[in-house]
């Protein structure tokens, strides 16, 4: 009865996207809400990027439906301490409201950067308010429990690292989309393993959603193949959803999951690429001493394409990485250390753009064409009778 529980909602999230979506696209195209393009942009089509005006709404309203009628006609028991776990999501949905808002005007006229900033400390600070934070490192760093006044900042700094991460990836057709839906599913599994239905039931409703989102993103249309883009509307407001969750698995409280040894790690793998590529990219700008905030082009999907791949093939690419990471962690924390998993992870992942590196400067060597040097050398040849 708890999967059912889980299946109608997702389920309707991918109709209810299926059917609103073209909507928004329509009117879009009606109203030339177009994204703007420039040097940085990838694609040269005029595109909208409202895409992301769906996700909240669906969230929303599925999550708070599902869980009233759970309650008012009881025909199952999720066993969910209803005080302790009610405020976080109204704190959530609290939160999602204000990215939302926020969002369009950027979308629609622009926000600087300094406001959506603030704008994220706001919301990220809804979430110790409301008694979620990351108060367990599980011996990460050799660590284990932690003082609020130190979880406190660091849960706001992880939720605004994490809104920024995310934000960042959305520069490929799916990529966004299929990195916050891979993740949204493995932590929706891992909730349903421990019994956290609530939790579980946000992440099925998000990976619905982003089912149709992803089709329409990257296909387009039946008719005429016209596609959209999620915007900041759509990637702010997935990026706190991950932080919520991730941080909800992180917290030691019982009241959402048993104790798990390897829950900070298992749930910051999904974020791993995001995250990563963020840090990379915000270390080159301050070692080049460059703006942090500036837009660039040194994310990893814009070096996957200098390596010659397709827009799909990069965007597959980098969504199996994040999958293979997300497997192989949620394996090793069984029989390694957090620390020594955390160490693999930062390895791996720089041997990765290592190799991306070695691969872009071997393309870039002028390759020896014989017929081309055997005509520049025929003048010389003709000059000393050779």
């Amino acid at each position: 009865m708890e999967i059912i529980i889980l299946i109608i909602p997702f389920l309707l999230a991918m109709m209810l996207g299926k059917f609103i979506i073209p909507y928004i696209m329509l009117i879009t195209y009606k109203k030339r809400l177009f994204d703007p393009i420039d040097a940085r942009k990838i694609h040269q089509h005029i595109i909208p990027r409202l895409g992301g005006v769906a996700f909240v709404p669906i969230q929303c309203c599925l999550l708070a439906i599902t869980i009233i009628m759970v309650y008012k006609l009881n025909f199952v028991d999720l066993k969910i301490a209803t005080w302790e776990v009610f405020p976080m999501f109204i704190m959530l949905i609290c939160g999602m409201v204000i990215l939302y808002i926020t969002g369009i005007a950027d979308d629609l006229i622009g926000v600087s950067y300094r406001w959506k900033f603030m704008v994220q400390i706001i919301v990220a600070l809804l979430l110790p308010l409301s008694g979620l934070w990351i108060n367990n490192l599980y011996g990460l760093g050799f660590v284990t429990e932690i003082p609020i006044w130190i979880g406190v900042p660091l849960t706001v700094f992880l939720v605004v690292l994490i809104i920024n991460a995310i934000n960042l990836m959305d520069g490929l057709d799916g990529l966004c989309s299929g990195l916050v839906g891979i993740g949204c599913l493995v932590l929706g599994m891992l909730f349903v393993y421990y019994q956290a239905w609530i939790h579980a039931l946000l992440a099925f409703i998000t990976t619905g959603i982003l089912i149709s989102f992803f089709y329409y993103n990257v296909f387009g249309t039946s008719k005429r193949r016209r596609r959209i883009f999620m915007g900041d509307t759509g990637s702010m407001t997935l990026g706190y959803t991950m932080a919520f969750l991730t941080i909800s698995f992180s917290m030691n409280n019982n009241n959402i999951k048993p104790f798990t040894e390897g829950a900070v790690v298992i749930a910051f793998s999904t974020l791993i690429v995001p995250v990563f590529d963020v840090i990379r990219v915000i270390y080159l700008r301050w070692k080049n001493k460059q703006a942090l905030f500036k837009p660039d082009r040194n994310h990893l999907h814009h070096k996957l394409l200098n390596l010659g791949l397709s827009h799909k093939s990069a965007m597959l690419v980098i969504i199996s990485i994040s999958l293979v990471f997300c497997i192989v962690n949620v394996l090793l924390v069984q029989v390694m250390s957090n620390n020594l998993v955390l160490v693999m992870d930062v390895f791996l992942w720089i041997c990765f753009n290592y190799g991306i590196e070695v691969l872009f400067a071997y393309k870039r060597q002028p390759k020896f064409d014989k017929q081309t040097s055997l005509e520049k050398s025929m003048p010389l040849v003709k000059k000393y009778n050779f």
